[in-house]
Order: C-alpha cells, then structure tokens, then sequence
C-alpha cells in the first residue's frame, strides 16, 4: 500500500471518528485556566483582591470555562468555526497576563500596618505559566482543527460528497 493510499483511509476515518486530539487539548487549557482561577482566588492579601476587577474576573473565568468547553464539542465534530473561536480566547489568556498578574506583582498592601508584596515571584511566574500554557494549547487545538477540517472538506470533496 502507497503513502497515498494510507493518507486517503486516515482521511477517510475522519468521517466516522471524533476529532479527539483538539477536544483533548480544550480540555488541557481548561485544567491550566482552572490551575490559575484557584492559585489567584485562593490568595488571601488584605483587601487587594477585594474588588470590582476581580468580580469581573470571575465572571469572565466563568464564561470562558463555558466557551472553551463549548469550543471542545465544537472540535469534536470537526466545526471549522470552533477554531476561531480558539485562537480568540486563547490570545486572550495571554492578555490576562498583563492584568491581573502583573498589577499584583507590582503592588503592595497594608496588613496589620505592614506592607506586604501583594504577589510574590514564585506564584507570579506560576500564574503566567498556567496562562501561558492555557493559551497555547487553545491555539494549537484550533490550528489542529483547521488543519483537520480542511483535509476532510478536500477528501469529501475528492469522493463526491458534501460537508
């Protein structure tokens, strides 16, 4: 059997079979998002955390959680569309790095009248790794993807089908 005839049966198991390698990676950026969501919100500071900022941060953890689980199952079915959903919200995991992370790293606040450094640079470094890595399987599961769903869209089309 030819290189090419290999390259037409694993493009034509495309069909039948999940995308499992993008939908794994969503599932890693979660974990990662997850890994920085209770490394910053179990920090206890003063009342540095105790803000609108954070609220919002909140939510937004939330509805990301919610996207890229969604984008997961998107993937899955080989939805070209979830990719692009993948690259937003992965580049938006290296955008949060400049908020929250970096102000707190460079903060300090009052506890019992002693100025304590709000983020230390060991959990500075660790949440920009969390979100780094976040960020970066995210956008490798929807290059993944792309790549994917455009070799089955030319298979089905080189058969005679529609996508």
């Amino acid at each position: 059997m030819t290189t090419q005839d290999e390259r037409s049966i694993a493009r034509d198991r495309m069909r039948f079979i999940k995308n499992s390698q993008s939908s794994n990676l969503c599932y890693l950026g979660i974990l990662f998002d997850v890994f920085y969501f209770v490394n910053i919100y179990k920090s206890d500071v003063g009342t540095y955390y105790y803000t609108f900022k954070i609220g919002a941060s909140i939510v937004y953890n939330l509805i990301f959680l919610l996207v890229a689980f969604l984008a997961s199952e998107g993937v899955k079915n080989y939805k070209k569309e979830f990719s692009y959903i993948l690259f937003v919200i992965g580049a938006l995991q290296f955008a949060r790095i400049f908020i929250i992370p970096t102000q707190a790293h460079s903060a300090t606040t009052l506890v019992n009248d002693v100025a304590v450094s709000v983020m230390g640079d060991g959990q500075f470094f660790r949440v920009v790794a969390y979100l780094a890595i976040s960020g970066a399987v995210l956008i490798a599961a929807g290059l993944i993807n792309l790549r994917k769903c455009n070799a089955l869209e030319e298979h089905l089309k080189s058969i005679g089908e529609t996508a």
